[in-house]
């Protein structure tokens, strides 16, 4: 078996948009397959919730699609950019902000996640103010279709 390579989603808290990719990322894996030969994790570049759970509307959402999920919030560090080898933004802010940080000598790969949808909806937006499921549900499928492309592109 070959190195397990590593993943790190990035949202704003780490409590929406990035715990939803990590999870969904792993099943994505799981259904491919490829289980054993990722790892992923997920991270914000504020620490505004770090030892959270994720909203109840995340784990709603990854509930109803069948994927139990426990995580805690953390934020974001500059040792990340050498332990994962690719680290995936959601927006443009994100982007932005991981970029800041990055050291110039990172051996991770920064990307947008969108970039890997088969669709082209390359931002996945924040749901955190929305007063319904629906944000979180479009997330969900913007996850899902991203990480299966990325995948396949990386076997």
């Amino acid at each position: 078996m070959g190195e397990i390579r590593s993943v790190l989603f990035v949202c704003l808290g780490n409590i929406c948009r990035s715990p939803m990719a990590e999870a969904v990322f792993i099943e994505a894996a799981k259904q491919k397959g490829v289980a054993n030969k990722w790892h992923a994790e997920s991270a914000g570049t504020a620490g505004y919730h770090v030892g959270c759970s994720p909203d109840e509307r995340t784990i709603s959402v990854l509930r109803k699609n069948g994927i139990q999920f426990e995580h805690s919030a953390k934020q974001l560090v500059k040792e990340d950019f050498y332990t994962f080898n690719f680290i995936f933004g959601m927006d443009k802010s994100n982007m932005d902000n991981i970029n800041r940080i990055k050291p110039k000598d990172s051996k991770a790969q920064v990307l947008l996640l969108g970039s890997f949808d088969p669709e082209g909806d390359t931002i996945i937006r924040d749901p955190y103010y929305d007063n319904d499921n629906r944000g979180f549900e479009k997330c969900f499928q913007q996850c899902m279709r991203s990480c299966k492309s990325f995948l396949d592109k990386n076997k």
